[in-house]
């Protein structure tokens, strides 16, 4: 069992490390390029606008291929608890290939991550474009994200984000199958709660910038704290987020 257990942890580790430093490194080379002069004060990303001799589907390839390295380096240290727990229900039960169905159920669960992605990336690619087409537009973004941080932390304040805290936290792991499918839909349940409990901070990282490295840091940790702390650590992260909402919205505004 102890064996079991460490070589869980020493992949996650492993896997934990590659997927961070690539995330630094490809967030480095997106902040040297650059971005365009917006409207407004801001500079819109390179990630939502596509690099010369590029299709389309190759950026969005590139950013589906980002989004979940990103989310792998940001969402492993809070996974690898439910992953270890998970796989000593399966091996109690006498389940063989035990490291086999622990995979699957990763895969489930960045599965859905993935989905996001792939909602999100036409998302930012059509309002970019909004955003470079009409300069009435392109000046209300820096108070639209400031609106978006403000809500995203009052979402951290509800009932709501209270009971998928929770799912997250303490996922049962009664009745569930030791079988190849039933790992995959385990882990796509985790993905899902995991996907809902995070999709206010995930929007805030959005809202601020993709690949934001300070931010990212920021929605790495409140992730994670939250998640060993509760329901109290999550509201008060809300209110931190929202008063930095305020601030950007007054900013934006030309308010001291």
């Amino acid at each position: 069992m102890a064996v079991r257990s460490r070589a869980l942890l020493g992949v996650a580790a492993l896997l934990f490390a590659a997927c961070t430093t690539v995330t630094v490194v490809w967030g480095a080379s997106m902040s040297a390029v650059g971005g365009m002069a917006m409207p407004g004060g801001w500079t819109l990303s390179m990630t939502w606008m596509r690099m010369p001799g590029r299709t389309w589907l190759g950026a969005a390839a590139s950013f589906i291929a980002m989004w979940v390295i990103m989310m792998a380096a940001m969402m492993l240290p809070s996974l690898v608890p439910m992953l270890w727990r998970y796989r000593e229900a399966v091996a109690a039960a006498g389940a063989r290939r035990v490291g086999r169905l622990t995979a699957l159920v990763g895969a489930g669960y960045f599965s859905v991550w993935t989905l996001f992605g792939m909602s999100a990336f036409p998302l930012g690619i059509a309002l970019a474009g909004v955003a470079m087409r009409l300069p009435a537009a392109a000046r209300a973004v820096p108070v639209a994200a400031g609106a978006i941080v403000l809500l995203a932390g009052a979402l951290q304040l509800t009932g709501w984000k209270a009971r998928q805290l929770e799912c997250c936290r303490r996922m049962p792991e009664a009745g569930i199958g030791a079988d190849a499918v039933s790992a995959w839909a385990h882990g796509l349940r985790l993905g899902r709660h995991c996907s809902f409990c995070c999709c206010g901070l995930t929007a805030s990282l959005l809202a601020v910038g993709a690949m934001d490295l300070r931010a990212m840091a920021l929605v790495t940790a409140a992730v994670n704290i939250e998640r060993i702390a509760g329901e109290r650590v999550a509201r008060a992260i809300g209110v931190a987020i929202m008063g930095t909402g305020i601030v950007l919205i007054a900013r934006a505004a030309g308010v001291d």
